[in-house]
Parts: C-alpha cells; sequence; structure tokens
C-alpha cells in the first residue's frame, strides 16, 4: 500500500518537470494566456454583438410584430403598405395597430456640424410604442413639429449633446432638416447605428421627404388583455398577404439576434476568432508538451525497466496539460477583465463576464490543452526500454 501517493503520483512529477525549466514554463503560460483572452474577448465581442442587436426591440411595447419577409433586420427593411397593417383590425383580438418608421439619417453635431450617422425610429406619440418612460412623458411635445428625443447613450463622437442642451444649444439638422431636441432618452448603440432618436411619424416624413407614409417598416400590434397571442398569430398569419412576417415579442429579438450571429459577417468573424485562439494555443501547449516528451524520454525508458506502466506516462501528460490550462487561465481572466472594462469604455457596448461565461472559457482552454496532450502522447513510444540500451 503506498502511504504516499502525491510523492509516487505522475501529478507530481508533472509538476516538478515544469518547474525545472522556467523558461519554458513561461513560454507555456504565455500560449495558453494569449489563447484564453483571445477566446474571452472574441464570445465579450459576440455577446456585446447580441446584446446590441436587442437593445430596440426589448424596448418596443407591443404583442405582435409585422415585417416584409424581405427584411434582414430592423436596421435594413424593406416597406410595406400601411394597409396591410390596417387589415389586422378586423380580428376580434386585436386591440390597436400603430405603424413604425425606421431610416438611417445624417445627424450634423451641434459644435463641429460634421455629420454622422444614426437610427430614425418614427411613430405616432400616443401610440406609446416605446416603452420608455422619458418617451411617454414627452409625447405632446413630440407632437410638435422639428421636435426629437435624443439618445444619451449614443456615441460620443456626436459631441457633449446634453451639456450643449443645458446651455440652451438645441438646435441641429437630420438630413440636412432642421430640427430641436427636448429631452433624451436612454437606448444605446449598435453595430448598425452610433446614436439613436425619436420623433414623430410626422417628423419623421420631413426628414426623410422621398419617402411615402402609406409605406411603413414595421407594423406593432396589441392585443386585448387575456387574448391569445399564439392563436392570433395563427390567424393573423392566414388572412395577410404572404409577404409579411409576424413576429412575437421574443421572435422578434431572436429574429434580431440570428441577422447579426448567423447572417451578418460579424457574426461568423467573432465565432472564427474564438476558434482560431483555441487552435493557436493547441499548437503552442501540443509543442511544449512535445519537447518535454522528448527531451525525457530516457529517463521515461528507464521508468519504464523500473516496471512503471504506459498508464502512469499518459496520466503525466494529461496531469501536465492541466497545470498548464490553470497556470494560464488565471492571469488571462485577470487580464481580460482589465480589457473588458476598456472596450466597454471605447465601444459603449456592455461586455458583461458572468460565470458561465468563465467556466466555458476554462472548458475550451481545458480541452485545448488535453487534446494537445493527447496528441503528444504518441511520442511517448519513443520511450522504450530495448531501445535506449
Amino acid at each position: 500500500m503506498n502511504i504516499f501517493p502525491w510523492y509516487y503520483s505522475p501529478a507530481r512529477l508533472a509538476w516538478r518537470q515544469l518547474i525545472h525549466d522556467q523558461t519554458k514554463l513561461m513560454a507555456a503560460i504565455a500560449g495558453v494566456l494569449f489563447a484564453c483572452v483571445l477566446v474571452f474577448m472574441q464570445l465579450g465581442f459576440k455577446d456585446a454583438l447580441i446584446a446590441s442587436a436587442a437593445t430596440a426591440p426589448k424596448k418596443l411595447s407591443g404583442d405582435l410584430f409585422l415585417m416584409h419577409k424581405q427584411s434582414e433586420a430592423m436596421w435594413r427593411p424593406v416597406t410595406f403598405k400601411r394597409n396591410e397593417l390596417m387589415r389586422a383590425l378586423g380580428h376580434s383580438a386585436v386591440a390597436e395597430v400603430s405603424p413604425l418608421y425606421l431610416g438611417l439619417a445624417a445627424f450634423k453635431t451641434i459644435e463641429t456640424n460634421i455629420k454622422r450617422t444614426l437610427m430614425v425610429y418614427g411613430f405616432d406619440p400616443d401610440a406609446e410604442l416605446f416603452d420608455v418612460e422619458t418617451i411617454k412623458n414627452k409625447r405632446i411635445e413630440l407632437r410638435l413639429k422639428n421636435t426629437i428625443i435624443f439618445d444619451e447613450y449614443s456615441r460620443p463622437e456626436f459631441g457633449p449633446v446634453r451639456q450643449l442642451f443645458e446651455a440652451g444649444r438645441t438646435e441641429t439638422e437630420i438630413n440636412d432638416y432642421k430640427i430641436q431636441i427636448i429631452d433624451f432618452f436612454r437606448l444605446g448603440i449598435s453595430f448598425a447605428a452610433d446614436g439613436n432618436v425619436v420623433t414623430s411619424d410626422l417628423n419623421f416624413m420631413r426628414m426623410f421627404p422621398a419617402r411615402n407614409p402609406g409605406d411603413i417598416d414595421m407594423g406593432v400590434i396589441r392585443l386585448h388583455p387575456g387574448a391569445s397571442i399564439e392563436q392570433t398569430k395563427a390567424d393573423l398569419d392566414k388572412q395577410l398577404n404572404s409577404f409579411v412576417n409576424i413576429f412575437t415579442f421574443a421572435e422578434l429579438i431572436e429574429f434580431e439576434t440570428k441577422y447579426w450571429t448567423e447572417t451578418a459577417p460579424i457574426g461568423f468573424i467573432f465565432g472564427f476568432g474564438t476558434v482560431m485562439g483555441l487552435i493557436v494555443g493547441l499548437v503552442i501547449v501540443y509543442q511544449i508538451l512535445f519537447t518535454d516528451i522528448a527531451n525525457h524520454r530516457h529517463e521515461f525508458a528507464t521508468l519504464k525497466a523500473m516496471g512503471y506502466k504506459q498508464s502512469y506516462f499518459v496520466r503525466l501528460v494529461f496531469a501536465t496539460a492541466f497545470f498548464l490550462a490553470v497556470l494560464g487561465f488565471i492571469p488571462g481572466l485577470i487580464l481580460s477583465i482589465g480589457l473588458y472594462h476598456l472596450a466597454e469604455s471605447q465601444m459603449f457596448m456592455p461586455m458583461p463576464i458572468s460565470f458561465s461565461k468563465v467556466m466555458t472559457v476554462f472548458l475550451f482552454i481545458l480541452s485545448m490543452c488535453f487534446t494537445a496532450g493527447l496528441l503528444a502522447i504518441r511520442k511517448l513510444k519513443d520511450a522504450n526500454p530495448a531501445d535506449m540500451f
């Protein structure tokens, strides 16, 4: 019976081998750390992408939403006739319908007069399409000509709009049309637009004179209390024309998210970057383990001659891989937290590090190191006592 399991364990030998050559150990840790940070950042960017895609849909107040089937996302809509939305009023469960106009426009910064693109949301203020208190409270003022509410979570490239507003400078232009800022709301930017404003449907048409009021980008449907959303959706799907998509609230968010993660190239880029980070880390760890086995093959052959079985050396390699995963992950996590805060301050998008994300990345890194160990095990065949002596 072995009373000193740690002393004779392959994990102890693996640890001693690692710390024996500190230069090689630091190189291995740096490789794992690099892979860890790269995976963390790619997942963080992807989470920011998904969160920003759902920002606007989550603020909408409605039960069902109509969009043209050719619309790729809210920022790239295809218009359809307003009459199609009005037809939904024929259903007994429908309480009211409201059109929503969407468009990217050039906002002239107040201080520099530089034009920057933002998203404009136009709607009937009385409809209260946005579940935002500021917008609800300012619905009377929004009916006035040339008035908008500016998103104070827009990027700073639009200038210190809040400070200028408090100083009395509230007038500027959107699409070369003079407007006045009457208040601020909080929505947040996305990968499609660096800023947002809301205005009335009439003001929207003044900013986009080429648009036809009868062509809408989205229809918002509210049902009577207690009405079945799924049943109403099924009924309207049969009633309305086939070129219209009908979404529930959850389906609209999924639709927006799916566009950015699966259709837009940027979603693929983040996923590809994650895979490449793991591959780079795998190659580095494999080279470290392979070289370590090659440098100690004579010692391993001696141990085999003494009676140590092949399984002992397999566990030794995997123990080494585990130590490298842990030693690289811890500083990688700390560095990633700092980089997340830096990215948030520059991107103005949330990039939280959740416990589930930490565990996911750790499992990725652990799998990467174990895969490298599995590939390096083949070199153990060279440690044959019959060939060494």
